[in-house]
């Protein structure tokens, strides 16, 4: 629902931002983790891999104050693609984990 909201109340411009990417990343894998623990109560339940959303938080946080850190562009485009990277591997790792269990 929140990826919802943000896709339909930012302009067409805003999506090519890297932060942008880092926000939609983030919501997702929100979601996914919002799901696991609402499965809970379930058999399938897989564990949430904080060794990699450590760093993509790290990343996404440091991609959205590049500017006041005074980071290049190349810099922070690296960083969101660090954080998106960290997120798309963090979730892969959940739906295999939700899918093995079955």
């Amino acid at each position: 629902m929140a990826l919802a909201i943000v896709v339909i109340y930012t302009g067409r411009a805003a999506f090519s931002s890297p932060v942008a990417l880092v926000v939609i990343a983030t919501i997702g894998i929100a979601a996914l983790i919002l799901q696991l623990r609402l499965r809970k109560r379930s058999q399938n339940v897989a564990a949430v891999p904080w060794w990699v959303n450590v760093p993509g938080l790290l990343l996404a946080i440091v991609t959205v104050f590049a500017d006041l850190l005074r980071l290049s562009a190349n810099l922070m485009m690296a960083f969101a693609l660090g954080a998106v990277m960290c997120f798309a591997f963090s979730g892969v790792i959940m739906l295999r984990a939700l899918r093995d269990k079955k």
